[in-house]
C-alpha cells in the first residue's frame, strides 16, 4: 500500500508549545499540524513532503491548550466593580441588580458580554448558567466557543433571598427543570454545546428538589454544575434544617458523583473531602473571587485529599491567566511558604486539564496531543513583561495576562486572530451591554452607577 505525504490544513510553527501533555510537556520552536479540525502532529519537524494549506508564524508566540472555564455567569458583567466589595455573592446581596430583573434584551446583550471577554482571554470552552438560558445560549454560541449551560436551577424564591426569607415553592421548581430539559433538547448533539444541569446550591434547592433533578439528570448523562460551601449562610442554612452538610445533601440526593461540578467549596470539613474523593466529584477553584472576599477554599487540602480540581472565574472577569496566579498564591499561603506541591505546572493543569476531565473531555480537549480538538492559544510572549523567556510555565502564570492572547481556535477555526474577534463586532457588544447594565443599575435606586 502506497503512503502519501500527510496533509495539513493549518500548521502553527516556531512557537513555544505548552503542550498540557506530561508525555511531552513543553517544545520551544515546535509545530503544530491541524487537519480538519484535529491536532494530527506535534513536534519539531513536519514529516517529509507535508502539504499545508496555511502556515501560521508563532515565532515568539506560547501555543498552548484552550482554556477550560468551568463556572461563570456571564450576565453577571453586569455587576462588575460594585459586587465584588459587597462581600457576598450578588444573588443574596441587597442593592444589586439580580437576575430575576433581567430582561431578555439584557441577558442577551450581557452574556455576549461575558462570554467575549472569556473567548479573548484564551477561555475555548465556557460553563455557563444563569437566567434566561435558552437566550443566552443561543447568544454566546453565536462567539463559536464550546458551552456548558443551563439554567440557574432552583426552588427557592430567589426574589426574597436577598431579604432574608427562604421559600420554597416546587411550581418554580416544576418550571426550571422543564426549562432545563426543554435546552437540553434543543442542542442536543450540538457539536459545540453541551447542556448541563445547574443545581444552584443545597440551600436554594429543598432535598426533595434535588432528588428530583438526579432522577431527570441521570439517565440523560448531565453534568451538575453547583455551589458548595460558598458562604457561612449556606452552611448554618444547609445545617439547620437538614442536619447535615452541603456534601451530604448532595450525596443523599444521589447527585455527589464523577458528574459533579462544586465550585467555591470554601467551608469544607475533612469528611466532606474525602467523600468528594470517592465520588469522583470536582472541586471548582474560584480562587480570585473568593479571595476578594476575603476568604481562600482549602485547595491544597482538597488536592491532598485526591479530589479532581478545576477552575472558573464566576463574576470575576474572565481573565483564566489571572486566575492561575491567584490560585497559585492561594494554595502557597495556606501551605506557607512555595513547595514542589505548588508550582506553575499544578495550576496550568487545572486550567486545562483539569477542567476538561471535571466536563467529561479529558479524551478530546485539555492538551495538546495529536488525537484531539484544535482548541488551541497564541499568546504573545515577545512583550517586555514576559521577557526573557526562561522557564515557559513560570512566566505564563506568574507574569502573564489574558490580554496577551493573540489568536483563539475551537476545531481548528480562529474565533480570535491578532486580538480580536472573527464572528461577531466587539464593539457593539460593548455598547450594547453598557447599555443593559445602565439601564438595571437604573431601577435598584442605589449611588453605585455614579461612585
Amino acid at each position: 500500500m502506497q503512503d502519501f505525504p500527510p496533509e495539513f490544513d493549518l500548521t502553527l510553527e516556531g512557537g513555544t508549545i505548552l503542550t498540557g501533555n506530561p508525555q511531552q510537556a513543553i517544545l520551544r520552536n515546535g509545530i503544530v499540524g491541524i487537519r480538519d479540525g484535529v491536532i494530527i502532529h506535534v513536534g519539531h519537524v513536519l514529516p517529509e513532503s507535508a502539504a499545508v494549506a496555511r502556515k501560521v508564524d508563532a515565532t515568539g508566540c506560547y501555543v498552548m491548550p484552550g482554556f477550560v472555564n468551568t463556572h461563570t455567569h456571564a450576565i453577571l458583567s453586569m455587576v462588575r466593580g460594585a459586587a465584588v466589595d459587597s462581600g457576598f455573592a450578588p444573588s443574596y446581596t441587597p442593592g444589586l441588580p439580580n437576575g430575576m430583573d433581567v430582561n431578555l434584551e439584557q441577558a442577551q446583550a450581557l452574556a455576549r458580554l461575558g462570554a467575549l471577554e472569556a473567548l479573548l482571554f484564551g477561555t475555548t470552552i465556557l460553563g455557563d448558567n444563569f437566567v434566561h438560558a435558552d437566550i443566552t445560549t443561543e447568544a454566546m454560541a453565536e462567539l463559536g466557543l464550546r458551552l456548558c449551560p443551563s439554567f440557574r436551577v432552583h426552588d427557592i424564591d430567589f426574589a426574597r433571598v436577598a431579604a432574608g426569607e427562604w421559600v420554597y415553592d416546587r411550581a418554580t421548581g416544576d418550571a426550571m427543570l422543564e426549562a432545563t430539559l426543554d435546552l437540553h433538547s434543543r442542542w442536543h448533539n450540538h457539536p459545540r454545546v453541551n447542556v448541563c444541569m445547574a443545581a444552584h446550591a443545597a440551600d436554594t434547592c429543598s432535598e426533595g428538589f434535588l432528588k428530583q433533578i438526579a432522577q431527570v439528570a441521570t439517565p440523560r448523562n448531565m453534568l451538575i454544575n453547583t455551589h458548595i460551601g460558598q458562604s457561612k449562610v449556606e452552611v448554618e442554612r444547609v445545617a439547620e434544617v437538614t442536619g447535615k452538610t452541603s456534601v451530604q445533601v448532595f450525596e443523599d440526593a444521589g447527585l455527589l458523583n464523577e458528574r459533579l461540578l462544586a465550585g467555591h467549596c470554601i467551608y469544607m470539613s475533612d469528611d466532606d473531602m474525602a467523600r468528594m474523593a470517592r465520588a469522583g466529584a470536582h472541586a471548582v477553584s474560584i480562587a480570585k473571587c473568593n479571595a476578594a472576599s476575603g476568604r481562600l477554599a482549602p485547595i491544597h487540602k482538597l488536592r491532598a485529599a485526591g479530589v479532581n480540581l478545576a477552575m472558573g472565574t464566576d463574576t470575576q472577569n474572565g481573565d483564566m491567566v489571572e486566575l492561575m496566579r491567584w490560585a497559585l498564591i492561594a494554595a502557597r499561603l495556606q501551605e506557607g511558604g512555595v513547595s514542589d506541591s505548588w508550582q506553575p505546572a499544578h495550576v496550568f493543569e487545572m486550567a486545562t486539564m483539569g477542567g476538561a476531565r471535571a466536563l467529561g473531555m479529558a479524551d478530546t480537549i485539555g492538551s495538546l496531543e495529536s488525537g484531539k480538538k484544535a482548541d488551541i492559544v497564541i499568546m504573545d510572549a515577545a512583550r517586555p513583561h514576559l521577557t526573557p523567556n526562561v522557564r515557559p510555565l513560570g512566566n505564563l502564570v506568574h507574569n502573564a495576562q489574558g490580554r496577551d492572547v493573540k489568536h483563539v481556535l475551537v476545531d481548528g477555526e480562529f474565533l480570535v486572530e491578532n486580538g480580536l474577534p472573527t464572528r461577531v463586532n466587539m464593539e457593539e457588544i460593548c455598547r450594547d451591554a453598557e447599555e443593559a447594565a445602565r439601564q438595571l443599575w437604573g431601577r435598584c435606586g442605589t449611588r453605585y452607577w455614579l461612585q
